[in-house]
């Protein structure tokens, strides 16, 4: 990897972070606990859409990794991976299977995998079933708000990046 492809994605990842970091700081939306944009993800669309599948993935993780010691604790770092893992994995099918148009599209799907790998870890920390039953909340809430940051990530491509290009 070239020393300017490394500075560029280290600079997604700051900008992912500070996002998030900023995201963080807001009050939530709505009284229902856990939900919220998901506004990082603006940076993860783009990448997916114009760099590579490794390294968006690297970016994904390290915004991950750095996030738990700028905003969070350390056991919302297995809540954050799993979400990160399943959202990147049906972003990427997604993406491919539309050739990386229809944002919006692959940024709800990806939302309601996010949540899906979050209530998994609940589930497999607390052995409980009960955890399912905030679904249909994460469901409405993961559609909403995917279809927000999809936007996001179309409009900031289409008049904010155009100077994007895949392997800058």
């Amino acid at each position: 990897m070239s020393i300017k492809k490394m500075t560029t994605l280290a600079l997604y990842t700051v900008i992912a972070l500070t996002i998030f970091v900023i995201e963080s700081a807001l009050p939530p939306l709505v009284p229902i606990p856990g939900i919220k944009l998901g506004l990082a993800n603006i940076v993860t669309l783009l990448l997916l859409k114009n760099y590579s599948p490794g390294e968006t993935f690297l970016v994904l993780i390290m915004r991950i990794v750095l996030s738990v010691f700028f905003a969070g604790q350390a056991m919302s770092l297995l809540y954050s991976l799993a979400g990160g893992l399943f959202c990147f994995a049906a972003m990427y099918a997604v993406n491919r299977f539309l050739s990386g148009k229809f944002l919006f599209v692959t940024s709800i799907i990806g939302a309601l995998f996010h949540n899906a790998g979050q209530l998994l870890v609940a589930f497999l920390i607390t052995s409980t079933t009960a955890v399912f039953l905030y679904a249909p909340y994460l469901i409405l809430s993961g559609t909403i708000t995917g279809l927000f940051t999809g936007l996001c990530a179309h409009f900031a491509q289409k008049y904010l990046l155009p100077h994007m290009k895949r392997n800058t």
